[in-house]
């Protein structure tokens, strides 16, 4: 394009008005800057663009041909410019975010019902799935940011940021209720029935790792989706379930599962914000800045 932005956007504007003067006025600059404007595109491109009347300017044929394509563009320009604006204000947008069950249910879902009530207008988009898969969706720029749980391996430009403590237990349901009354002893996990999260979520890769490094092997018996579904087996007196204690506690208050006291007690690990250092939406800036505070 051999003409600046700035020349099609006059000529629209003096197209639209009909008139030099008002043309200027819309556009905050002087009378002659809009005519010598008009001249030097018309001389650019080789033909007439306007015919000049006692009333004002008319386009030419050539000028009407221009103008279908022109008004289209700077258009476009200003749909944008508005958007941008509204988006600035926190009234339009959206947010990517990737989190697991957990993360959203005993961290996140409070913050999101707090940002909704403060910022209505913001959309939030919340992709639910373990650690690993979200910091794919991160990789690949397909979220704001993630909510998971460690560990965590993430890329040299990412920050993570612990913001919670959670706890991982070993439970059980009546069936085995007389394991919980003393210490149990983790190399005796082996000997029953384990159920416990698939083995592509950080949850279970940290037991296990744990376990490993103590020298306990496992296999479990049931490799289940949700937290909630091995609470559920335990019940059930199906095996001994690892959760996050968050999701067993209501089960332990009402004494439908039981904690085992492990003699290898598996060390705390956090929820964390993982995301990149680079500049996020201000509609995600403003959700972190709550997240964080």
């Amino acid at each position: 394009m051999n003409e600046s932005l700035e020349r099609y956007r006059i000529f629209y504007y003096t197209a639209l008005c009909g008139n030099i003067t008002a043309a200027a006025e819309k556009l905050y600059v002087s009378q002659p800057a809009v005519s010598q404007s008009i001249k030097q595109l018309e001389r650019s491109l080789g033909c007439a663009l306007f015919v000049r009347t006692s009333k004002g300017v008319t386009l030419t044929a050539e000028g009407k041909t221009l103008f279908q394509y022109v008004s289209k563009g700077v258009e476009q320009f200003q749909l944008g410019e508005n958007r941008l604006r509204e988006q600035l204000a926190l009234d339009d947008g959206v947010i990517y975010i990737g989190a697991s069950d957990m993360t959203l249910e005993f961290f996140l879902l409070p913050y999101l019902e707090k940002f909704h009530r403060m910022y209505p207008k913001i959309r939030i988009s919340v992709t639910n799935g373990p650690t690993p898969e979200t910091i794919k969706k991160l990789d690949g720029n397909l979220i704001d940011f993630g909510v998971v749980t460690e560990p965590v391996t993430a890329s040299r430009g990412y920050g993570v940021i612990p913001v919670k403590q959670i706890e991982d237990i070993f439970i059980c349901g009546k069936e085995y209720k007389s394991l919980a009354s003393d210490t149990f002893k983790a190399a005796s996990l082996a000997a029953f029935p384990l159920v416990m999260l698939e083995s592509n979520t950080s949850t279970r890769r940290y037991a296990e790792d744990f376990l490993r490094q103590n020298n306990v092997n496992i296999t479990p018996e049931f490799e289940l989706a949700t937290s909630s579904l091995i609470v559920q087996f335990v019940k059930r007196g199906l095996g001994i379930g690892c959760v996050v204690r968050d999701f067993a506690e209501k089960a332990m208050e009402e004494k439908s599962v039981f904690k085992l006291t492990l003699d290898l007690e598996i060390p705390k690990r956090n929820i964390c914000i993982v995301k990149k250092d680079d500049i996020n939406s201000k509609a995600a800036e403003k959700l972190l800045e709550l997240l964080l505070v």
